[in-house]
């Protein structure tokens, strides 16, 4: 089974990934484990977006093999990888198809107040779920990247509303 979990930034998707991996015999492939570790000791002030993107696709190749692996076992996966506009998440529902695999959608449908005060709260405390700061400016910007499941992409799905 792949579960991907999908919400706009500080939804909460990472404590709610981590929370499904307890409960469940899964792994977790959290994207920005990968980014703070592979990408952003390496990143220029100049890199832009295409930049991150480029290598979250190269990343995303990796998993994937793990994931043919990991359903050879009977082991679940869950994706905690942003999936924040609808062909990022058609791509793993696609794979999930053609290679007979399930697949459950979660979005965590947050409001945006509620988001903004847990990314300043993360800021500050820098918890177990901090990877990198959360500027103003990058939560803006994900305000108008990100492209909320419509009730088609959400069938047999799981919605979490605070």
């Amino acid at each position: 089974m792949i579960h991907l979990i999908v919400g706009n930034t500080g939804s909460g998707k990472t404590t709610y990934a981590n929370s499904l991996k307890e409960k469940s015999k899964a792994v977790l492939f959290s994207i920005d484990t990968w980014n703070k570790n592979l990408f952003l000791p390496d990143k220029k002030p100049t890199d832009s977006l295409d930049w991150f993107l480029e290598r979250i696709e190269r990343s995303e190749t990796i998993i994937l093999d793990l994931i043919h692996q990991l359903e050879k076992a009977a082991t679940d996966s869950i994706l905690d990888l942003g999936l924040s506009k609808f062909k990022h998440r058609e791509k793993f529902r696609t794979f999930s198809s053609e290679n007979g695999y399930k697949l459950t959608t979660h979005f965590l449908d947050i409001s945006k107040e509620i988001r903004y005060e847990r990314v300043l709260k993360r800021n500050i405390e820098k918890g177990d779920t901090f990877e990198f700061e959360v500027s103003k400016t990058d939560f803006d910007f994900m305000e108008t990247w990100f492209e909320k499941p419509g009730d088609i992409e959400m069938t047999n799905g799981i919605i979490i509303k605070k």
